[in-house]
């Protein structure tokens, strides 16, 4: 990387490359529904400028690094003796003795090393808007993360010292794990094989008690005598299966609903295929969440006393609750007493990474492909999400897997999450042109959904709102933003870690953290407020949210002896056909 003249023809070398491509990075940087954008041709491609003094700041610190590597494994010193590899780092990639004690593997690791810093800092030195620094910063991440030593086994030492150890039978499970994920249409995060649907997950006694095309209404046994008399009505994401509230006894949150004494109900999605090709958004409002609600309201007699039910949504399902309830608001029809939304996004103005990969051009390849009709395959949206953190979701298996041939650990979390669903084409292309792009929903009557204009601030009943604070999916902001939309009054609480392990966390591991302010009722404008105002509180949120709920779930009652009430008749044991179903 010279400097000077040469380093102005370097630079504008590297800039003509990148317009050249249109931006098109390999096919890894931009996988699954985000695909698309990188078909840009190098007409419509953004004229790339730097900030020079960056620039050079990189261009002397890749002259330093390759001067300690020149001198660095195999250098011979002044008594004779070969020096050592110096460490490469803390990255755990190259941790371990193996790295170190390879002069060949430890220089390749430092030299990787080097450049993976000259690559970032380039990347810092862009100027221009920030969605296209963003991307560009996300495609050269995705670049150097795919390109590490450690994932290819000529330049793995720990990969080799198992192969010789073993005599090749790693390399030998490597290739069976190999194919047996290519069969499966997945790489496995965990040890399938260790888990199953109604055996040892989702295993929360109950029963399926309503179903149409959309989805099947799952209702609990309580395991108290009496229960609170407003029913208590789950709504998980459609881009995934309700189990993640129920994955085992330990860790369910829908069993812990249950023993505070919640009648406890959860919609338990249909895997789309075919058949629900042409499904909408207004569909799956109308006839999935609105119709839960109904249900839910029959089950517990609420229907016939005017009573009302307490709601909670998670994720896209949060989304999903917070319209259905907006419309139900406008028709007058006053349903509900509280809800909860967990890592929701009503507002999407603060998307995170996923806006990176959302403008105009992409949008309309999405609807054009799927927009009047077709099915979104789950492994689209798993492979996105997993490419988010791709060391940790993507190269760790690559290595584990493959190069050592290892069973990953059991993990009921990652079975789960490998565990994909579909999304019908109408519903996905309006949800994201609405949502990521255009933020239509948080405009109070900018959209129509089953007729009704969407005004969230009509939704003026008690709401608990709460964020993870490494939220990668919907980051803490973006959840806080809900509280600026919701017309009634709210309490927001943030918990520690992420988008999932942070909504699993049941008190008894005694784990993690959560922040919550004393005065729900001065909740300052912006996340960034609310968190220097906060308290710490040790342990898991879920006691605070169920003092919470109970305040809004009326009377004790006699616990219902048989499920269905007078109106609706078992189907099935619990977690029915529908979570079986494999997209």
């Amino acid at each position: 990387m010279p400097a000077g003249a040469d380093g102005a023809n370097w630079l504008k070398a590297w800039q003509d490359q990148l317009q050249a491509q249109g931006l098109a990075f390999p096919p890894a940087a931009t996988p699954g529904p985000f695909a698309g954008w990188e078909g840009r041709t190098p007409a419509a491609a953004p004229q790339l400028s730097f900030d020079m003094g960056k620039l050079q700041e990189v261009q002397q610190r890749y002259l330093e690094d390759t001067r300690a590597l020149l001198k660095a494994p195999g250098a011979a010193a002044a008594d004779g003796e070969v020096a050592q590899p110096a460490p490469t780092s803390r990255d755990k990639r190259f941790s371990s003795e193996a790295w170190r004690s390879n002069p060949l593997a430890a220089y390749a690791a430092q030299s990787y090393q080097a450049n993976a810093r000259a690559l970032q800092g380039m990347a810092e030195a862009l100027e221009g808007d920030d969605k296209q620094r963003g991307r560009v910063r996300f495609a050269i991440q995705q670049w150097i993360d795919a390109m590490a030593p450690s994932n290819f086994l000529a330049l793995n030492p720990d990969a080799l010292k198992k192969a010789i150890d073993t005599q090749g039978e790693s390399i030998t499970r490597g290739m069976h794990n190999l194919l047996g994920d290519l069969r499966r249409g997945h790489m496995s995060q965990t040890d399938e094989t260790v888990f199953e649907v109604g055996r040892n997950m989702a295993t929360t006694e109950g029963a399926v008690v309503f179903e149409n095309a959309y989805f099947q209404l799952i209702e609990y046994k309580p395991t108290t005598a009496k229960v609170y008399e407003r029913p208590l009505l789950i709504v998980p994401p459609c881009i995934n299966k309700y189990y993640i509230l129920d994955l085992q006894p330990e860790n369910s949150l829908v069993r812990y609903a249950v023993e505070q004494g919640m009648h406890t109900f959860v919609v338990s999605w249909r895997n789309p295929d075919a058949s629900l090709a042409q499904a909408t958004w207004d569909d799956y409002i109308e006839q999935a969440v609105i119709q839960a609600i109904a249900v839910t309201r029959q089950i517990g007699g609420q229907d016939k006393r005017g009573g009302q039910i307490n709601t909670l949504g998670f994720c896209v399902g949060g989304t999903l609750l917070g319209t259905a309830l907006a419309v139900l608001a406008e028709r007058g029809q006053d349903w509900v007493s509280s809800v909860t939304l967990l890592t929701t996004f009503l507002d999407f103005d603060d998307t995170g990474v996923l806006d990176l990969f959302i403008d105009e051009s992409f949008i309309r390849l999405r609807e054009m492909q799927l927009g009047q009709g077709g099915l979104l395959k789950g492994q689209e949206l798993a492979s996105t999400f997993s490419f988010l953190r791709p060391n940790e979701l993507v190269w760790n298996y690559v290595v584990g897997n493959y190069l050592k041939g290892e069973t990953p650990p059991a993990f009921d979390l990652l079975y789960w999450n490998s565990d994909a669903t579909n999304l019908p084409g109408p519903f996905y292309a309006w949800y994201l042109r609405n949502t990521y792009f255009e933020n239509n929903l948080a405009q109070p009557g900018k959209v129509t959904v089953c007729g009704s204009p969407v005004d969230f601030g009509a939704v003026d009943i008690p709401a608990y709102l709460y964020g993870s604070r490494e939220d990668h999916i919907v980051p803490v902001a973006g959840a806080y933003a809900s509280t600026r939309l919701l017309g009634g009054p709210v309490r927001f609480v943030m918990g520690a870690s992420g988008h999932i392990a942070g909504v699993i966390n049941p008190p008894a591991k005694k784990k993690r953290s959560y922040w919550t302010l004393d005065d729900d009722a001065a909740l300052p404008e912006t996340w960034g407020e609310w968190a220097e105002a906060a308290e710490e509180q040790p342990g898991s949120w879920w006691p605070d949210w169920a003092q919470w709920l109970a305040g809004h779930a009326g009377k004790s009652v006699n616990a219902p002896k048989t499920y269905g009430g007078k109106t609706h008749a078992a189907i099935e044991p619990a977690p029915g056909r529908y979570v079986r179903a494999k997209a």
